[in-house]
């Protein structure tokens, strides 16, 4: 196992170099965020709207066929909110040092446009199933419209080990430590637990994911949130040095405390992309079964996500950690470090707390994964069988992961979505083209007054792969 870890490692030590993934992420972030003309900034406020004005607790809009956008961005973040966010930003600054996190919020600012892009993809490129359901993402619009069956396949079973298995063992193994920590239950028990709720929630479908999720993201971030807002109060007074910190260590390059300008780059990127999913492809999956009624609109609202997964969530738990004095050189790391910190400064009371929030946290990225885990598994095999199959392995894995190394599990869940990454990125930058024209389409219809804009496929250069719209209407889109 040791070996395994070592060699998975340096293979992550290639992938994620400075001259590899990180150029390449944050080089397509930059590309859209010039090419889109800032959206994330100038078209802010507009996807706040959207998603206020479309928020519902209980998932009303929900069915087989289609999500409420408020619904695809629940079950998005709900994927996104998770370990990443806790365990991982922790991990993070433990590695990388307080400028970790700086690098970190470079990578959501610049992911934003690119999930944008992802999210109007997915949306223009949806299709159906046999059963009505509304299916989309990379596996899709790699397949239809570049017209790559093979690497639509690769990118599919990528997506399905990586979310499904790799990091849902991931989540269940923050589960059970934290557990562990708090309350002394045995990682086995913990695991069977959580393997059993997780089959109770996969084996009812996706109409009952979507309520799940939609329930559980506001109530648990918020929560959160809170409790992290108290600490700041606390130490308010340390708060402008605190971020006078981060800004200088990330471009340390004395590794004054602990980490200097590569390592902080790297971790801060590589956590940021755990964290918020810019570029992997995964977002894509949810985005597309919302029932929008332009591609823009649902990439507004997606890109909003990575606002509150990593600007706001990843914050907090950061600083968490850097307000409590002597972090660094406490030994510990991940969510053991985050109970510490929330220990030293509002008591112990705080563990009971940070497992139920981290349990919330977990779970929820469980359901999403698998959501995103079962869109890919329709794309590769209909045979009823094969999802059957891929839901005993999904429960199989939560079990495992719970028991599982620490080290060996994040390794394994850098490695895999690196893959996906470097395939997906390649796909957009090939089809950005078609996002920057539904922008414009949308922003044009806008401006003409057009309160709720509706996408017609004609303004694209060509309809290969268009098969969902115009929504709600009989008339069919001529192939080409």
């Amino acid at each position: 196992m040791d070996f395994l870890n070592q060699l998975v490692s340096d293979v992550n030590g290639v992938l994620w170099g400075v001259f590899f993934l990180i150029p390449l992420l944050c080089g397509t972030g930059i590309f859209y965020t010039i090419k889109l003309r800032f959206v994330q900034v100038r078209k802010f406020g507009l996807a706040a709207r959207f998603l206020l004005g479309g928020a519902s607790l209980f998932g009303k809009r929900a069915d087989k066929s289609g999500m409420s956008s408020f619904q695809a961005l629940a079950t998005a973040v709900a994927a996104q909110v998770g370990t990443g966010n806790v365990a991982g930003t922790a991990t993070a600054l433990v590695a990388g040092g307080p400028g970790s996190l700086f690098w970190l919020w470079v990578a959501a600012f610049f992911g934003m446009a690119t999930i944008f892009a992802e999210a109007v993809l997915a949306q223009t490129y949806r299709t159906k199933d046999e059963q009505g359901r509304v299916l989309g993402g990379p596996a899709y619009y790699i397949g239809t419209v570049i017209g790559s069956s093979f690497f639509a396949s690769v990118f599919a079973v990528l997506l399905a080990v990586t979310y499904g298995l790799i990091f849902n063992s991931v989540q269940a193994n923050t589960i059970s430590l934290s557990m562990q920590t708090s309350f002394g239950f045995d990682t086995q028990m913990t695991g069977l637990a959580i393997a059993g709720f997780t089959a109770l929630v996969i084996f009812g479908g996706l109409t009952r994911i979507a309520k799940v999720v939609g329930v559980m993201v506001p109530v648990m971030a918020g929560a959160y949130i809170l409790v992290a807002l108290a600490v700041t109060a606390l130490n308010i007074t340390m708060v402008p040095e605190v971020l006078v910190t981060i800004v200088r260590c990330a471009f340390d390059f004395d590794a004054v405390l602990g980490a200097g300008f590569g390592m902080a780059l790297m971790t801060g990127i590589k956590r940021g992309l755990f964290s918020n999913e810019a570029g992997m492809g995964a977002v894509p999956n949810a985005a597309a079964t919302a029932d929008a009624t332009h591609p823009a609109k649902q990439g507004l609202v997606q890109a909003l996500g990575v606002y509150f997964d990593t600007l706001v969530v990843c914050t907090a738990s950061a600083m968490l950690v850097l307000l409590t004095p002597g972090w660094a050189d406490s030994g510990k790391t991940g969510i053991e470090l985050i109970q510490q910190t929330l220990t030293g400064q509002l008591g112990t009371w705080t563990n009971a707390f940070m497992s139920v929030t981290v349990l919330f946290f977990a779970f929820s990225s469980i359901i999403g994964n698998y959501f995103y885990g079962e869109i890919n598994m329709d794309f590769i095999s209909r045979h009823p069988a094969a999802l059957w199959i891929y839901r005993a392995f999904v429960v199989m894995m939560v079990y495992l992961g719970s028991v599982a190394s620490l080290g060996l599990v994040w390794n394994l869940a850098d490695l895999f979505m690196a893959l996906m990454a470097i395939v997906n990125l390649v796909a957009i930058a090939i089809l950005g083209k078609y996002a920057f024209i539904a922008l414009d389409d949308y922003v044009s219809q806008k401006k003409r007054g057009i309160l709720n804009p509706e996408f017609d496929p004609s303004v694209m250069p060509n309809h290969r792969g268009i098969l969902c719209w115009p929504r709600h209407k009989e008339e069919e889109i001529e192939q080409c």
